[in-house]
């Protein structure tokens, strides 16, 4: 087999004699072209590409599910999130294998960066791997078949995979992001204006009430008017599957107070987990032949192969290849949307939906189970928009409007700084493959959760660098003056601004946002385990520079050069410079 050079000298070895290889626009495609019937494991190589990288390079790999990333340098890699795909709990791949960076790979060197990737996800998930020899360093490109068999395959098309070499992060990752819309088409939402508004889930949890909603839409419509949005979550279902069903404690039901909230002039949405249900449910009683199985006709809890999920256990998964439930899911959608007036989908424990098991359709991936559970979804939704929670990453391209990208927020420093990484890391993705969702804003202490206020300070400067959907997780009856005044900035910047600030490196220490032609906005940031450390801001020419928060100068006339001094462990500052006219 003859290998193929990218225009940038990237060298690709194929490794698949039963694969056609064309290199095409910058993309490799694989296609099936063998004539025996094969079964491809979870571990097919594909791709071989020789390369020299610096011991000490940065790095970061994605994960193939939200809650996993990857950082840290190439000899000392590091988790990010709580959750790895080959932890205990999520058991992807086994704990000993080598590292898998699923979806792609970025590295950091002196001289700049290259990203390996995968462009499109409709059939089977991919990943890279990172393996010395005495040569040098060899990315491998894998393919998960899930242990199908070729001839089971509806079609022979399998993925495409780029490298891209630059010396700015922000082009490389816009290159990335074009190449994958050519096959991820984005939904109309991803370059609407983010949501901004309130999330019952951070304030009552699943405990939430008809009588919290009411309280939190009066101080929207009295004293928070610019919250649009309100986001009734987690709780108010009578069983997980049963989501037209209402607790009793939403006597007056679902859909009278959705229509309730429209009538004030503000905009519904809802959270359902699509793809579970439990046991007591009337899904799961009157469908058990609705749900996926083993391979001995047993019925599948999550459980038994991955997290079992975080309440109303053991969780049941639909079989999205069987016509019956995509109808069914459709159906459900389509009644909050048409007749309840829902205008936003928070679709959570998606990941559930992608798990592999014995399906009706043979030979069906959970990715393509999956994709057509959420097309099912998207039937239902009409003009809605879909946010994406819990996902399966890149599965989920081209069929969400917007895309949680870090962990539940906690109202505690070690949480806020992970939730920073993650949101950071994926801040690229932002109106290029959706709108993406770092978590709600919490800024005010609830009698179980708190934190001390410096902590809260590094939150919102998360946020603000970050942008995408803003939602208030407090409840906002309690809101304090640091919380009020908090929003009213956000809520400029969000005007002003519709993108994520851009960082220069994969230590996201320094972002950079263009607010309006003459305000720029730099977000500075350190991390629990960093030093002291001196910032040197640079303008092209002498400009005023602000603290964003407290409208302060810090220097007392127009300078080209500021210093800024950030503590030793987590601490930020937001910083705006202005021209001077």
């Amino acid at each position: 087999m003859t290998s193929m050079i990218f225009a940038n000298s990237q060298t690709a070895i194929p490794l698949q004699s039963d694969l056609s290889y064309a290199l095409i626009n910058e993309q490799i495609s694989l296609q099936f072209n063998g004539l025996d019937n094969q079964l491809i494991d979870d571990h097919f190589p594909v791709l071989q590409f020789p390369t020299q990288i610096e011991d000490d390079a940065r790095i970061l790999g994605d994960g193939f599910q939200m809650l996993a990333q990857t950082g840290g340098q190439l000899n000392a890699p590091q988790d990010i999130g709580r959750c790895p795909d080959n932890n205990a709990s999520y058991r992807l791949y086994p704990a000993q294998a080598e590292k898998r960076f699923y979806n792609y790979l970025v590295i950091e060197e002196t001289v700049g960066f290259t990203l390996f990737g995968f462009t499109s996800c409709q059939r089977f998930a991919g990943y890279f791997e990172i393996q010395q020899h005495q040569a040098g360093i060899n990315i491998m490109a894998f393919i998960d078949g899930e242990h199908t068999q070729t001839q089971d395959w509806r079609s022979k098309q399998m993925e495409s995979i780029t490298v891209i070499k630059g010396t700015v992060l922000a082009d490389v990752y816009a290159d990335y992001s074009a190449k994958i819309e050519l096959q991820h088409p984005r939904r109309p939402g991803v370059t609407v204006d983010a949501p901004i508004g309130w999330c019952s889930w951070y304030a009552y949890y699943a405990q939430v009430t008809e009588q919290h909603i009411l309280d939190n839409v009066d101080v929207m419509c009295a004293s928070q008017s610019e919250l649009e949005w309100v986001l009734l979550d987690d709780g108010y279902q009578a069983f997980m599957g049963d989501w037209l069903t209402p607790s009793d404690k939403f006597p007056h039901g679902i859909k009278s107070l959705l229509q309730s909230i429209k009538a004030r002039g503000k905009k519904p949405a809802i959270w359902l987990a699509p793809f579970i249900a439990q046991a007591e449910s009337d899904v799961f009683k009157q469908h058990p032949d609705w749900f996926i199985r083993h391979a001995n006709d047993d019925l599948l809890k999550a459980e038994d192969i991955t997290y079992g999920g975080w309440r109303c256990t053991p969780w049941y998964i639909l079989d999205t290849s069987n016509v019956e439930v995509q109808a069914h899911l459709t159906a459900v959608v389509r009644t909050m949307q048409q007749e309840w007036g829902v205008e936003l989908f928070k679709l959570d424990a998606n990941y559930w939906g992608s798990l592999r098991g014995q399906r009706l359709q043979k030979g069906i991936t959970g990715v393509e189970a999956y994709r057509l559970g959420m097309q099912a979804i998207i039937d239902g939704a009409g003009d809605a928009l879909v946010l994406g929670c819990n996902a399966p990453m890149w599965p989920s391209l081209g069929l969400v409007d917007a895309m949680r990208v870090s962990d539940d927020v906690e109202r505690r420093p070690e949480r806020f700084e992970q939730i920073a990484k993650e949101a950071f890391n994926r801040s690229w993705q932002h109106r290029q493959l959706w709108q993406i969702d770092p978590d709600c804003i919490t800024l005010t202490s609830l009698v179980d959760q708190s934190t001390d206020q410096d902590n809260y300070e590094f939150h919102r400067d998360v946020i603000l660098a970050t942008g995408g959907l803003a939602l208030s997780g407090d409840p906002l009856p309690a809101l304090t003056e640091f919380a009020k005044h908090t929003w009213t900035k956000l809520l400029t910047r969000q005007r002003l601004s519709q993108e994520s600030a851009q960082f220069q490196s994969l230590a996201n220490n320094h972002s950079i946002l263009q607010l309006a032609q003459q305000y720029q906005l730099h977000c500075l940031f350190n991390y629990a385990d960093s030093e002291a450390v001196e910032h040197t801001l640079v303008a092209d020419s002498p400009v005023m520079w602000r603290d964003l928060w407290t409208g302060e100068a810090l220097y007392p006339r127009p300078t080209s050069t500021l210093t800024v001094n950030l503590d030793a462990g987590l601490s930020s500052r937001a910083i705006i410079m202005s021209a001077v006219s």
